[in-house]
C-alpha cells in the first residue's frame, strides 16, 4: 500500500529552495512543499566543523515517489551532497492524507 512520507531537504537560497518546490509541485511528485527560512545547520564537512544558514524544504508526497523526487532534486540542486530524508507518516488527519495522495497523482490518473 502506499502510504505518505515527509521529505526533508535542505538549501543556501531561497530562490533554490523555491525553484525546487515549485518544479516538485508542478510535476505532481508534492502535494505541498513549506519552505523554511533561517535555519542554521551545524555539521562536519571534509573534516571541519562547520554553521551555515540555510532553507529547509518539508514535502508532503507519497512513498512511491521518492526516486522521482530525488532524481528531480539532484538535477537542480546545487550542493554536492545534499540532504534528501524521507519520513513515514504514521498518522494524521485523514481528509489532509486524501488530499496529498490525490495532489500526487499524475493528470493521467485523475
Amino acid at each position: 500500500m502506499n502510504k505518505a512520507i515527509v521529505i526533508f531537504i535542505t538549501t543556501n537560497t531561497f530562490q533554490e529552495a523555491e525553484r525546487i518546490g515549485e518544479k516538485l509541485v508542478d510535476n505532481h511528485l508534492a502535494a505541498c512543499v513549506n519552505v523554511v527560512p533561517g535555519m542554521t545547520s551545524i555539521y562536519r564537512w571534509q573534516g571541519k566543523i562547520c554553521q551555515e544558514k540555510e532553507f529547509l524544504l518539508i514535502v508532503k508526497t507519497m512513498e512511491d515517489l521518492f526516486s522521482k523526487v530525488k532524481d528531480l532534486v539532484l538535477g537542480l540542486h546545487s550542493y554536492e551532497l545534499p540532504e534528501i530524508i524521507s519520513l513515514p507518516v504514521t498518522g494524521g488527519l485523514e481528509r489532509y492524507l486524501l488530499w496529498v495522495e490525490e495532489e500526487c497523482k499524475g493528470l493521467e490518473e485523475k
